[in-house]
């Protein structure tokens, strides 16, 4: 038996597997899927807008839960906030860098600018500033990125610190694979992994380019060399950045699998591929949850539970035709059903009610019911499922996860080890 079972394979239930593991404790990490890291942009980010003042972006966490009592961060504070991304970099030194003080200022593929905390070594030229010049190159065979679309965007934007860049558009003909007139972005980061296609590439764009610019290209720069755009930097002389493509991400597959090899290497036990769908309770404490294996239902018994499964999206909360909202696998009391009508006005509003519902936390980040009191002692919550925010509005979901998971992992560390 394992000491602790975690449920979910996303950002948060990986983060608090290895910390558990590291500290000493046997883990047990259940997930149906790979997570949904590889569908995001590979970059983290703690609090990118604030939904209460959209024109001031990069509130301080501290002054976010004063303002609002009922969010994650509340709950959570800022110092395991701060030690989730601590901890997260020091996991994956050379695939993540920032400081949880500052954002960068990063394009998107449609050529908004977005804001995040940490960010891969291979956007960081991207990172935009009043005067910048920059070539956005497109690639005829890949049909994802538009690199006019981009650059016209950008050149027309103020920037959030003033000013504006000049942009360009350009196109390179380089296959992927010999006769493939229409390839994937996963196709063109295997080939970026070739340091002879990065060579054939750069004798491609080099003559394109003026002096002083500086490379746009889209998130292919490598799968498994985290260090193809140095060499493509390097060939080209110019600085060179990646602009994360819709899902799924390149960068956001590099995440996963480096952060997955972690926990494997930390020694939390994997069980993938299987649906955890009851749990079985007795006395007020979970002792164990049951699994959709082949052939029958399998039991795992813990002494501590994290439940890190995501929101609506992952399927941890559903909503059903009357407009009742439930957590599909405990039953949980949920918060945030009580502010009138779910869905209201704008459907991608920030204050879309339907999207801050979930579980409420304590400090320790064990599960409240509707009268502050915990619902099982051993059951702890991290990550999407914690109510209080629409976290794809404000670019809080990262920080949330990390902060939450950290916070669970050193609450369970103390009372188990």
């Amino acid at each position: 038996m394992s000491r602790v079972i975690v449920i979910g394979a996303g950002l948060s239930g990986l983060v608090a597997a290895h910390r558990l593991a590291a500290g000493g404790l046997t883990v047990t990490l259940l997930t149906k899927g790979i997570g949904g890291l590889q569908l995001g942009q590979g970059t983290i980010d703690v609090l990118g807008y604030s939904p209460d003042r959209v024109t001031n972006p990069i509130l301080t966490l501290s002054a976010l839960a004063s303002a609002r009592p009922e969010h994650p961060y509340a709950a959570i504070g800022a110092a395991p906030v701060h030690a989730g991304l601590d901890y997260l970099k020091g996991l994956l030194p050379d695939l993540l860098v920032g400081d949880a003080e500052t954002n960068y200022q990063l394009p998107t593929a449609v050529g908004a600018i977005r804001p995040t905390c940490l960010a891969q070594p291979s956007m960081l030229a991207g990172h935009l500033g009043d005067g910048q010049r920059l070539a956005i190159v497109g690639l005829r065979r890949l049909k994802d990125f538009h690199p006019r679309l981009v650059a016209e965007n950008l050149a027309r934007t103020d920037l959030p610190d003033g000013g504006r860049v000049e942009a360009r558009p350009l196109f390179v003909d380089v296959p992927a694979r010999d006769g493939e007139v229409d390839s994937s972005g996963l196709t063109y980061a295997r080939a970026f992994d070739d340091p002879a296609f990065r060579g054939r590439f750069a004798t491609a764009l080099a003559p394109l380019l003026n002096d002083g610019e500086v490379v746009g290209l889209p998130a292919v720069l490598g799968l498994k060399d985290h260090t193809a755009w140095q060499d493509l930097a390097e060939k080209l002389g110019h600085p060179v950045f990646e602009i994360p493509l819709p899902p799924p991400s390149v960068p956001g597959m590099r995440l996963n699998e480096a952060l997955g090899a972690a926990v494997r290497d930390a020694g939390v036990r994997l069980v993938n591929g299987t649906r955890t769908y009851a749990a079985h309770v007795e006395d007020g404490i979970v002792r164990s949850v049951t699994v959709a294996t082949s052939g029958a239902p399998r039991e795992f018994a813990a002494d501590a539970f994290v439940l890190a499964t995501g929101g609506f999206e992952s399927g941890a909360l559903a909503l059903d035709s009357h407009g009742t909202v439930t957590e599909t696998l405990f039953g949980l009391p949920l918060a945030g059903l009580d502010a009138g009508p779910l869905v209201q006005g704008d459907y991608w509003g920030a204050d879309q009610p339907l999207f801050r519902v979930g579980v409420r936390v304590r400090a320790d980040m064990r599960v409240l019911d509707a009268t502050s009191g915990v619902v099982h002692p051993n059951l702890f919550a991290a990550g999407g499922i914690i109510a209080g925010s629409s976290r794809w509005a404000e670019k809080s979901g990262d920080g949330i996860a990390l902060g939450s998971a950290v916070r669970a992992a050193d609450t369970i560390l103390e009372e188990l080890s």
